[in-house]
């Protein structure tokens, strides 16, 4: 029976990827074998020693303390590209509000007293306060083609707006999925000197920090708009504010308010709405659930943030997984180490990611779990697991 921990409420739809008759779900496990949460802050946390995996139903982890439990030999699970459908709508509808004068327009439609007669009057007579562009034939600039901003990219182009993009790290997959009326843009600079909007979507990382600058802005488009549901500090804000103060900028998107913003006439705030949608909390918690699933039952690792994906097919006989630094010689060690225990190796696939590294053994039959002792004692070993065979 395998326990699972949950911090926070998790769709029941995710949930029920775990089999009852093999899996306890508590929000009180006291000795769990995995954790499954959404926003919960588990910095201060005393986590058991027993967890094995940490399943985040959402994509950033900056809640978890990933770099600790990479030093356990504990996987973090996250499920990118299961909000993205949400998120891209969202900026899809940020855009248009701020193009079409939306918000502003609403206000003073909320404004309006007296009887019909009146009401038209001054519908007729202050509609021309909030008279804004369309976006079609437009210039979006999509900074970042992962799982969101391809389909970003994809449904402006659909909506008749000239797509270019940038990505130096895009995926191959991502590639062939990518409009072929998407541009590429050669620099960040390129791309923002030919928009009349962007939108980032890129984490917040030392070289994304201040990513929208001064100077970027300055080579937009008159009344260009921005739209940042990425991550505060992505954005230099003075310079936004400087730039929207002048008109330089029409409209401001973010998804995360702040003091110095959040009373802007043309700055639209969403508190931190990308991801709220029941369909998006439904289809992280079922990614998180089938891969927390897989790890427990068969060492699979699968969109984890700290340990390379690893995936291999379940043999008959036992199987034997191994978290460890990305050393030379650690699989020379273990080979060694099941040699002279008399194991024989029908399987092994190990993979690195930066300083770490893992391995799936599939041995020929069964084996005594005290033969594999020895593995947690070679130095740079951070956990073992013996996984019996199906």
């Amino acid at each position: 029976m395998y326990r699972i921990l949950t911090l926070n409420n998790i769709s029941v739809k995710g949930l029920s990827r775990l089999p009852r008759e093999s899996y306890e779900i508590s929000s009180e496990s006291s000795q769990p074998d995995a954790v499954l949460l959404r926003s919960f802050k588990m910095h201060e946390m005393e986590i058991p020693e027993t967890v094995k995996a940490i399943g985040r139903a959402g994509a950033g982890v900056n809640n978890i303390p990933v770099d600790k439990m990479s030093e356990r030999g504990v996987p973090v699970f996250n499920a990118p590209g299961a909000n993205a459908n949400a998120v891209k709508e969202l900026v899809l509808a940020g855009l248009l509000m701020a193009s079409r004068n939306i918000f502003p327009a609403m206000q003073f439609a909320q404004t309006l007293e007296g009887d019909d007669a009146t009401i038209s009057t001054a519908v007729e007579s202050g509609k021309k306060n909030y008279v804004g562009r369309e976006i079609h034939s437009k210039t979006l600039g999509v900074i970042g083609l992962g799982a969101i901003g391809l389909r970003v990219a994809n449904a402006a182009s659909a909506l008749g707006m000239k797509v270019v993009g940038y990505d130096p790290l895009i995926s191959v997959e991502n590639a062939w999925r990518l409009s072929r009326n998407i541009e590429q843009a050669v620099s960040l600079d390129h791309l923002f000197s030919q928009c009349d909007a962007v939108t980032v979507h890129v984490p917040l990382i030392e070289p994304t920090k201040g990513l929208v600058s001064k100077e970027r802005i300055e080579s937009m488009n008159d009344g260009a708009v921005i739209v940042n549901l990425a991550r505060g500090g992505i954005c230099d804000d003075e310079a936004v504010l400087a730039a929207l103060d002048s008109g330089k900028l029409s409209g401001y998107v973010i998804d995360f308010p702040n003091g110095a913003l959040l009373n802007h006439p043309k700055v639209i705030s969403f508190p931190h709405l990308g991801a709220s949608t029941g369909e998006a909390e439904e289809n992280c918690a079922i990614m998180v659930a089938d891969q927390i699933k897989e790890f427990l039952e068969d060492g699979i690792v699968r969109n984890s943030v700290n340990f390379p994906e690893v995936v291999a097919p379940r043999g008959s006989g036992d199987r034997v997984t191994l978290a460890h630094k990305n050393v030379p010689n650690m699989v020379g060690q273990i080979s060694t180490a099941l040699a002279n225990a008399g194991l024989n190796i029908a399987e092994l696939v190990n993979k690195s990611r930066g300083d770490y590294a893992y391995t799936i053994i599939d041995l020929d039959g069964s084996v005594d779990p005290a033969a594999l002792e020895p593995l947690s004692s070679i130095e740079g070993i951070l956990a073992v697991r013996h996984l019996t065979g199906k």
